[in-house]
């Protein structure tokens, strides 16, 4: 029997299951494909927007959750972690992955341009996209202020970065502190392998990896800089080297940053791919490729995850459990043409707001976002119905739960590592007999 199964490989998932068994506890980490930290942008959303856009996330943090009260009676997932555990959780996150992966401050927004050439909010980023910071704080100035020139360079086998389209959006942003920047488009070519003409970003990012293939774009970026210019490049500057962006920008000898692409995005998989290593180097056990079927249960404990293996369905037993595999995106929450949502992995009750769960507002928020798994201030799944635990020992964290609207808040990988550590903290404690 192991100490505790981990459902999910993504944000949460592997952020819990890396906490639990640096605990001591032992972890069996099941999921049936790779986790979403690929379809991200490899940044920590805390809280961008409550609608209006967000400076300081955790100082706004209370009015934020008052007004989703007003508006909802399903708690947000912020309502049960509170400000420490989003502290905690992107100090941890941080400091697992190292300053290579995520750099930033949880308690400060920034803006990055994105791949239409808006400002999007983040609280951590990767060291790449440092010289593209537009400051959210008057104290703070960013790498980039008003009167900054900035050329946005495509790459021509590379078909989702559009540099006219970009450069053109960016010249017409007021900034946060006032003033606009000066941007222009350029082209460079790079084909992933020989005669390419239609590169993915992620073959890019790999013969990037090759310190003999950058010498090709260093010569060109070198030749259509100007003075004072900073450069912006489509986030494929490299995939398993963690050097590979520095070693370019010094050969380059310019102010440089990526910006994120459309999913899957390279920053993401980088991410997703330093946290799994190390998992696995904690040896938190890895079933990769395996269904969560459902589980055993008895007076209301949670015995045993069905896994289906080869041949064969699996009963892992464990102490605990921690759902931690997702949304709608994954699969776990699925809406049918009678406009039922069920979880499909547990069959668990869900809390769902009253009313119309789609409406055709386009850019409006849809209820049907904020369905998912309730939870106690421990993460314990409950019936939103009794707010009883429907199984003692069965925690989830992440995209399952209910209650906010990641995208429009811009809050998913802040609620992730807030729940995971939350979550993770509790089993251990209530696995060492200890009381919270």
């Amino acid at each position: 029997m192991r100490d505790v199964m981990v459902i999910g490989a993504g944000l949460s998932g592997l952020v819990a299951a890396i906490r639990l068994r640096q605990a001591g506890l032992s972890v069996a980490l099941v999921h049936k494909g790779r986790g979403g930290l690929q379809l991200g942008q490899g940044t920590v959303d805390v809280l961008g927007y409550r609608p209006q856009r967000v400076a300081r996330p955790l100082d706004e943090l209370d009015e934020f959750l008052a007004d989703q009260h007003r508006a909802s009676d399903i708690p947000h997932p912020y309502a049960h972690t509170g400000a420490d555990a989003i502290r905690e959780g992107v100090r941890y996150l941080a400091e697992l992955v190292g300053e290579d992966y995520l750099v930033g401050d949880a308690e400060v927004n920034v803006a990055l341009p994105t791949a239409v050439g808006a400002l999007r909010p983040t609280a951590y980023y990767p060291p790449s996209m440092a010289d593209g910071v537009i400051s959210l704080d008057p104290a703070k100035p960013g790498a980039l202020t008003a009167g900054s020139a900035v050329v946005v360079v495509g790459i021509r086998e590379f078909k989702d970065f559009t540099p006219e389209l970009i450069a053109g959006n960016l010249a017409l942003n007021d900034l946060p502190g006032g003033g606009r920047l000066e941007a222009r488009a350029d082209w460079v070519s790079f084909p992933a392998r020989d005669g390419e003409v239609d590169s993915t970003g992620l073959n890019i990012a790999r013969a990037l990896d090759d310190p003999a293939r950058r010498g090709a774009l260093v010569d060109q970026l070198k030749a259509l800089v100007r003075p004072g210019e900073t450069i912006a490049l489509p986030a494929v500057l490299g995939h398993e080297d963690p050097a590979a962006f520095a070693d370019l920008r010094a050969q380059v000898g310019s102010p440089m940053f990526e910006i994120p692409v459309p999913p899957p995005g390279v920053p993401g998989m980088r991410l997703n791919d330093r946290l799994t290593r190390i998992a696995k180097e904690a040896r938190v056990e890895v079933f990769l490729g395996s269904n969560v079927l459902g589980a055993d249960s008895a007076g209301g404990v949670l015995q045993a995850g069905v896994v289906g293996t080869t041949g064969h369905d699996t009963h892992l037993k464990a102490r605990a459990f921690l759902l931690a595999a997702g949304g709608f995106e994954s699969g776990t929450l699925e809406l049918d043409s009678y406009q039922k949502v069920s979880e499909t992995i547990l069959g668990l009750p869900l809390a769902i707001p009253a009313g119309e769960l789609i409406h055709d507002t386009w850019a409006g928020q849809q209820p049907l976002f904020s369905v998912g798994v309730a939870t106690n201030d421990d993460m314990v799944v409950v019936d939103p119905a009794t707010n009883k635990p429907v199984y003692s020992n069965l925690y989830a964290a992440g995209g399952v739960l209910a209650g906010a609207q990641r995208w429009d808040e811009k809050s998913g990988e802040g609620i992730a590592v807030a729940s995971a550590v939350r979550a993770a903290d509790a089993i251990i404690s209530n696995l060492a007999g200890g009381q919270r």
